[in-house]
């Protein structure tokens, strides 16, 4: 690992050009030069002489441009620094709802403006651009932001008078990290994780998904991570050569100037506790919600899929729902024929079931209960311009995507527009499979939440599911599906109690694959999922390690819930309480396995007493878990 001072940064940056950005706190600097870049946190470098910029092909248009074909393969070879620009912002914002309610936007940052043309055969006649053939220039700006947090940084292609046209093909962006840096990786966003070298000798590397965790040689944690890829292709990380990442995306995209790409992110933190603490760096990197509309028909809450879409069912589903204190109750697949069939209404209930929506939407409402349902993509594309508006009148709540297309930049521009149009029938959105989230959810608040995930669907056992929070939740909310009953699931009960405090959904479905109406489902354990909300005030990851353990706590008003889970292994866990308020009194609910207990859940419910900053020692089983609520005196 090279040691990197503050001499070796500043001495001969100033002889070969190169540009320092630092953080506010000063623990990460960014050093570019010629289109490479370095990154150092606390001293040692995280990323060294990582490659900066697009990869463009605009053979198709070169004629125009007075350029012979198949000279324009390095687009990126002459481009000149014409200018730099710093800047600082601090500012705090409050999302509509979230994690935290309150988010600081800190940073500083670095404009790096570059150029490209060929001067005007005629100097008497400049032309719009100024000395410059308007049919030759191009323009590209690098956007640099160092945070706490992180860095972050993306490409822009400024308005310029020829109204620039770009066929961009790839990315150049690359990350070499150090020798002997370990890998959580994933190849697509509902597959297994498998922690490997940066080397093509641990099996083959394709392409990981995003957000990658890292793990460094002297300990330091690293996340790579895409914010705001809205109209874009979506990226992810091959192995460029031995530790060396590059983003590879999912195909060509054509742009039009003025045009921003997704950012691409390095987040590191001396514990791993501390990526999950900052990760409301990927909202700050996405455009604020448009505070002249109404956002008050948005609310968040908890959900319950009704598994048979027959009329008694359905309203045996929605009184279940208002007697548990479950928000919503949701229409999965097939309620309006079979979701692949292009002969499928979504229009309309099919004939064969035995109710109607609006009818359907009348009983929940009168029980305070609201209305999603499935549509598929299939559907969505065809129909969406009756559907949105159709679904308006009927009352429904929400519109849970299925199957949705995802990578290319045809799909992701339809998908964020339908999204989009959503808003305007006051209609929120969830979206399932492969679909990840980059931070949209700011823009967007009624995008509630997104699969994206290996959940309840293929049933994971402990390790993965102590993985996804330094993982996958590190880029936003993820509907896992909780189950509870069901016999498939590889975790006791203290383990699926605690994910609703561990795993952050604003819609959080409860009881997925479940039937809870038996007798006996009410045990007093699942006072806690009645209790706990699915937005919150505060969060805070007290501890954990990728895949062995994680301790999450999260406060709503002046409540604390907190999620406890391990791995396959059962070990001890001590909880600081020095997040409570000081020197008050709180009564605490446990809710923790007890294998010796005669109940269909053998899960133990006690209460004590502690002051705060008094630390909590808790047992776990193998494969288990606990929940705790904390409530002030």
């Amino acid at each position: 690992m090279r040691k990197l001072t503050l001499l070796v940064l500043f001495l001969p940056l100033v002889a070969v050009a190169q540009h320092i950005l630092h953080s506010p706190d000063g623990r990460f600097a960014v050093a570019l030069q010629d289109l490479t870049y370095e990154v150092a946190f606390c001293g040692n470098s995280i990323v060294d002489k990582g490659q900066l910029g697009v990869e463009i092909d605009n053979s198709l248009f070169e004629s125009a441009l007075a350029v012979p074909r198949g000279q324009n393969d390095d687009w990126c070879s002459d481009l000149e620094l014409r200018g730099v620009e710093q800047s600082t912002v601090d500012t705090t914002w409050a999302p509509l709802y979230g994690e935290n309610a309150l988010i600081r936007d800190h940073y500083n940052q670095l404009v790096l403006h570059y150029e490209k043309g060929t001067l005007n055969s005629n100097p008497s006649d400049p032309g719009d651009g100024g000395g410059y053939d308007k049919r030759k220039f191009y323009a590209m700006d690098i956007i640099v932001r160092a945070y706490n947090e992180g860095v972050a940084f993306r490409y822009h292609f400024p308005e310029t008078s020829n109204g620039l046209f770009l066929h961009v093909t790839g990315e150049r962006t690359s990350f070499r990290l150090p020798e002997g840096t370990k890998a959580w990786y994933e190849e697509w966003a509902q597959g297994p994780y498998d922690r490997r070298s940066l080397t093509s000798l641990e099996g083959a590397w394709t392409e990981s998904e995003r957000p990658l965790l890292l793990h460094l040689p002297d300990g330091t944690w690293v996340a790579l991570l895409e914010a705001a890829m809205k109209d874009y292709a979506r990226g992810k990380f091959r192995l460029k050569q031995d530790n060396e990442l590059q983003v590879a995306l999912y195909g060509s995209v054509d742009i039009i100037s003025p045009y921003d790409t997704p950012w691409r992110v390095v987040m590191a933190a001396e514990q791993a506790a501390e990526l999950i603490n900052n990760k409301d760096l990927v909202l700050n990197l996405n455009m604020e919600r448009d505070n002249r509309q109404d956002w008050e028909w948005v609310r968040p809450g908890k959900a319950f899929r009704s598994s048979r879409l027959d009329k008694a069912s359905i309203m045996k589903s929605i009184d279940f729902c208002a007697q548990f204190g479950i928000d919503y109750v949701e229409l999965d697949a097939g309620w309006y024929g079979p979701e692949g069939k292009v002969s499928s209404d979504a229009r309309k209930v099919i004939e064969t079931r035995d109710f109607t929506m609006p009818e359907i939407c009348a009983y929940a409402k009168s029980k305070g209960v609201g209305v999603w349902i499935y549509v598929n993509q299939r559907a969505l594309y065809r129909q969406l311009d009756e559907l949105l508006p159709l679904y308006q009148q009927w009352g429904i709540s929400g519109i849970k995507f299925g199957f949705v297309q995802v990578g290319n930049q045809q799909w992701t521009t339809w998908l964020h527009n339908a999204v989009e149009r959503c808003a305007k029938h006051h209609l929120m959105v969830d979206i399932h499979d492969e679909y990840r989230p980059t931070g949209l959810s700011r823009t967007y608040p009624h995008l509630l939440t997104q699969e994206g995930i290996r959940g309840n669907e293929e049933m994971p056992a402990a390790t993965h599911n102590v993985t996804l929070p330094f993982t996958r939740f590190l880029c936003g909310p993820a509907d896992y599906t909780l189950c509870y009953f069901n016999n498939r699931v590889k975790n006791t009960h203290g383990h699926q109690l605690a994910m609703a405090a561990v795993y952050y959904s604003p819609l959080q479905f409860l009881f997925w694959y479940d039937q809870p109406f038996p007798e006996g489902w009410d045990g007093e354990e699942l006072q806690f999922w009645k209790n706990i909300p699915t937005v919150f005030d505060e969060s805070r990851c007290l501890d954990g390690v990728p895949g062995e353990f994680i301790v999450q706590a999260r406060r709503s008003g002046k409540e604390w819930f907190v999620g406890v889970m391990t791995n396959e292994e059962a070990r001890t866990v001590t909880i600081p309480t020095t997040f409570l308020e000081s020197g008050k009194r709180y009564n605490v609910m446990i809710y923790n396995d007890a294998p010796q207990l005669n109940t269909p859940a053998k899960v133990a419910v006690k209460t004590i007493t502690i002051k705060a900053g008094k630390p909590i020692t808790l047992p776990l089983q193998p494969s288990g878990g606990a929940a705790l609520h904390l409530v002030m005196k």
